[in-house]
């Protein structure tokens, strides 16, 4: 509801300050109105003007919003329908009616659809995925305009980390959930011994940089989609582990990091989905674990077939994970799933690693099933809240 308001006022979440949405908000309950432009302003009652059908669906998918203007009699004069389809794609009613998306005709260095395609160019060319990823992105742009891009992303990550480990309270909608990072954070601060009698406690630091980035997006604060927000804890978190406790870390690493994720990612967007209401959280923090595995891998210089066993392993035990959150909030089960995905991310890495790179699986494989297991999932465990732990914890 709030990013509803604030993009019909005219705002884009990459560039708003989330320091002055609060009281743009207030302004709008207020004043009973939406400033549309500095001279122009149209009447909007949150209370009447915002309706949430949650237990009713438009037609192409479970994630549609319709929109619509009227005249002061009430006439409606336009009315459109948009559905989110994972990963920040916006589609019209028409484009996914007719699926009229127009495919990237753009002939790449290195174009690939696969992970064993990806590691046949690799090995042929002797080249990195991350610097297989360098090589198609400068066919738009400079290396240094792409690093550029890529530091700009973990700056968003850092003061996301750092808004939610600072930001106490309690996260909006009807579960009164508490923030729990902040807390963590200081226990952490004011005990840093502890790691010298539980090495562990890395993992409570991994924890705590998760559960701000997802408490974070709970309240509507600015994240990176990575892939989608409901995972958006899971790559950062990781990230802030490799920049803090792997000797080894330097931004070049950050880069490669994101560039490899960004190549997994795109596999699961071909091949399968990275969309909860198409394929339950398999698609999300499955993917999102997944990528997170083998940009961590890449960070550390791990080969092709590491890396790609590292993604392989992390999706391989997400498969079936179900996206049920309570009251259709990304807030429970999501928060702590996205901690639980970051340390799975961790492990997934190091047991690849401690490997060959060979393996009986391969991600081309996993990222099948897993689109094969999601169109077989029941839609109530697809991000409708009508079925798992959504209905469940009622009962309870």
């Amino acid at each position: 509801d709030k990013a509803i308001i604030l993009g019909l006022s005219g705002y884009e979440p990459d560039k708003i300050d989330p320091d002055i949405i609060d009281d743009l908000l207030l302004k709008v309950e207020k004043n009973k109105a939406i400033e549309i432009s500095p001279k122009q302003n149209i009447s909007f009652d949150y209370k009447k003007h915002l309706k949430f059908h949650k237990r009713k669906l438009l037609p192409l998918h479970s994630n549609g919003m319709r929109f619509i203007a009227c005249k002061k009699d009430g006439e409606i004069i336009l009315s459109k329908d948009f559905y989110s389809v994972g990963g920040g794609f916006i589609l019209s009613h028409k484009k996914l009616a007719k699926k009229t998306i127009v495919e990237d005709s753009t002939v790449l260095p290195f174009s690939f659809k696969s992970g064993d395609q990806l590691l046949e160019i690799c090995k042929s060319n002797k080249k990195s995925i991350a610097e297989i990823m360098y090589e198609n992105e400068k066919f738009w742009q400079k290396k240094s305009e792409i690093n550029k891009q890529l530091d700009f992303l973990w700056q968003v990550f850092k003061q996301c980390v750092e808004r939610g480990l600072n930001t106490k309270g309690v996260l909006p909608g009807g579960l009164k959930v508490k923030r729990r990072a902040p807390e963590l954070y200081d226990s952490l601060r004011n005990m840093p011994q502890a790691a010298l009698r539980d090495p562990l406690t890395i993992l409570d630091w991994v924890n705590v940089y998760a559960l701000a980035v997802s408490e974070e997006n709970a309240a509507g604060g600015r994240v990176v989609t990575a892939p989608t927000n409901g995972a958006a804890g899971i790559i950062p978190a990781v990230l802030h582990y490799y920049y803090h406790f792997c000797p080894q870390a330097n931004i070049q690493g950050v880069r490669n990091f994101l560039l490899t994720a960004g190549a997994i990612g795109m596999l699961y967007k071909e091949n399968a989905s990275i969309s909860g209401a198409e394929v339950g959280c398999q698609g999300e923090v499955g993917v999102a674990c997944s990528m997170a595995a083998a940009g961590l891998a890449a960070a550390c210089n791990e080969s092709p077939e590491h890396i790609e066993n590292a993604a392989e392993i992390a999706m391989e035990h997400n498969l079936g994970l179900t996206c049920d959150p309570i009251g259709g909030l990304v807030q429970i089960p999501c928060i702590e799933r996205n901690a639980m995905g970051a340390v799975k991310a961790i492990n997934a890495y190091r047991m690849a690693c401690r490997g060959d790179g060979s393996h009986w699986v391969s991600l081309d494989k996993v990222i099948k099933t897993m689109k094969i297991t999601g169109h077989d999932m029941q839609s109530k465990y697809k991000e409708t809240s009508r079925g798992g732990l959504a209905v469940n914890i009622i009962e309870c």
